[in-house]
C-alpha cells in the first residue's frame, strides 16, 4: 500500500463505530460543544464562534433532526501519530497540560508562535476536529454525506502548526479513506487560502488527487497555477474580487470536469469560508450562493462526500454559510425571513472587528446574501482552461 511521506498504514481500529448509518436517513452532522467556549484569545481572528453558531442555527431552523447528530470524539494521540511525529503529538498535550511552552518547542513545532498561539483547548480542541473527521471517513466506508464544520484545518504540517491549523484532519480523513482501500479520492478546497497542507501530504500518492481555488498571490503563498505535485493536483489562483460569476464559470468549466474526469470513489470538500466578501482576512466577494452551488454541484459525483469547515473570520458570515451547506445537503430551503430563535442566535454575536460595530441588517434577518454576480475576467476563464489540461486518469496515469 502507497502512504504519503512513508507513513506506515495504521493499524485495525476495534472501537465501536457509532451505529448511525450513511445511507438510511440522510447526512449526518459531526459537531461538539468544545467549540462554543473556546477561543485563540480575545486579538485573535478565531476568537469568534463559528461552529456552534453554525449548529444553532441549523438547530433553530428545525433541519437537525437529533438522530442524525453526532457528538464529535477526540482523536487519541494513536490517531493523530497516523500523520503527525510523535514528538509534535507530545508538544501539543504539554502545551496544554502547562499553557507555555519553551523556546525550543516554539521554535521547532511553532506553537505559541506564527498566529498559534498556546490556548486552554490548544491540543482537545483540533483533536476534536480529528476526531470527528476520522470518524467520519470511517462512517463513509460504503457511501453517504457526512458534515463536520469544525474540520478543514487544511495548513498543519506532520511536525508543526501552520496557518491557525495545530493538526490536518483533512490529511488524516484522507489516510482513513486509503487505509479502507480507496484508491481514487478527490480533495476539493474552496477556502481563501490555499490547501498547502494537504497537497503537501500527498504529493507522492496519486491515489489522492488534490484541487484547490484560492486567491493569488496570500498566504502562504504556494499553490501557482505551474504547480501540479507531479500531476495529481490542480491549483486555480483567483484574482482579488472573484465574484459569483466567476466561481460558476470555474464550477462548470473546471471543478466539475475534473471529478467528471476522474470519477472519484469519494470526495472530500473543505469549505472554508474565507472568501466571502465580509470576511477580514481575504479580498474575495463571493456570497454564500456560490458555495452552496459549490456542494449542490458536487454532491452526485462521488458515493461518499465529507464537507469540512476551514477559513472564515466573521461569525456572522462563516455561521449563516455553513449552516446553508446542511441546508443543501438535506435539500431544505433558507426561509425568506428568518424564525424569530434564528434570528435571536445572530443578534446574540459579538465581534471586535469594525464590522462588528454596526452590523446590516439582513445579517441578523436572512441565510441567503444577494448574490454577488459580474462579468467573467478573461484571466478566469484561462484559470479554467488551464485546469484541464494534461489531466491524469484514477491511479495517477496522464490520460
Amino acid at each position: 500500500m502507497q502512504v504519503p511521506n512513508g507513513l506506515a498504514p495504521s493499524s485495525k481500529d476495534d472501537r465501536p463505530v457509532d451505529h448511525l448509518s450513511t445511507t438510511d436517513a440522510g447526512p449526518l452532522l459531526i459537531a461538539s460543544e468544545i467549540y462554543r467556549g473556546s477561543s485563540y484569545g480575545p486579538k485573535h481572528p478565531l476568537a469568534i464562534p463559528r461552529v456552534s453558531t453554525a449548529v444553532d442555527l441549523i438547530r433553530t431552523l428545525g433541519w437537525l433532526d437529533p438522530a442524525r447528530f453526532i457528538d464529535s470524539p477526540m482523536a487519541t494521540p494513536a490517531q493523530l501519530r497516523r500523520f503527525h511525529t510523535p514528538d509534535y503529538v507530545a508538544a501539543l498535550q504539554a502545551a496544554e497540560a502547562a499553557q507555555a511552552v519553551p523556546p525550543e518547542v516554539r521554535e521547532r513545532h511553532h506553537i505559541g508562535a506564527h498566529g498559534n498561539p498556546v490556548f486552554r483547548e490548544v491540543f482537545r480542541r483540533p483533536a476534536t476536529g480529528c476526531g470527528g473527521v476520522i470518524l467520519a471517513a470511517r462512517l463513509l466506508a460504503e457511501r453517504g454525506i457526512v458534515h463536520v464544520p469544525g474540520g478543514g484545518t487544511h495548513h498543519g504540517r506532520a511536525d508543526r502548526a501552520s496557518g491557525f491549523c495545530y493538526l490536518n484532519d483533512a490529511v488524516l480523513g484522507l489516510l482513513a479513506w486509503l487505509d479502507q482501500g480507496l484508491t481514487n479520492i478527490l480533495y476539493i478546497d474552496i477556502d481563501a487560502h490555499h490547501g498547502d497542507g494537504v497537497q503537501d501530504a500527498f504529493a507522492d500518492d496519486p491515489r489522492v488527487f488534490t484541487l484547490s481555488v484560492h486567491e493569488a498571490g496570500r498566504w502562504p503563498f504556494t499553490g501557482a497555477l505551474a504547480d501540479r505535485a507531479g500531476g495529481h493536483a490542480r491549483n486555480i489562483p483567483v484574482p482579488q474580487g472573484l465574484n459569483d460569476s466567476e466561481m460558476d464559470w470555474l464550477l462548470r468549466h473546471a471543478i466539475l470536469p475534473v471529478a467528471q474526469h476522474l470519477r472519484p470513489q469519494a470526495i472530500m470538500l473543505q469549505c472554508g469560508a474565507d472568501s466571502l466578501e465580509e470576511d477580514p482576512l481575504a479580498k474575495l466577494s463571493l456570497s454564500n450562493n456560490a458555495y452552496w452551488a459549490v456542494v449542490r454541484a458536487v454532491m452526485p459525483l462521488a458515493p461518499r462526500l465529507l464537507v469540512l469547515g476551514g477559513g472564515g473570520y466573521n461569525p456572522w458570515s462563516v455561521g449563516r454559510c455553513w449552516a446553508g451547506i446542511w441546508g443543501v445537503l438535506n435539500g431544505r430551503e433558507p426561509p425568506v425571513r428568518l424564525p424569530f430563535a434564528t434570528e435571536s442566535v445572530l443578534r446574540g454575536l459579538v465581534y471586535g472587528r469594525a464590522a462588528g460595530r454596526n452590523p446590516p441588517e439582513h445579517w441578523f434577518t436572512t441565510l441567503r446574501d444577494a448574490p454577488r454576480e459580474g462579468p467573467v475576467r478573461l484571466e478566469i476563464r484561462h484559470l479554467a482552461a488551464a485546469t484541464l489540461e494534461g489531466l491524469p486518469v484514477a491511479g495517477g496515469a496522464v490520460a
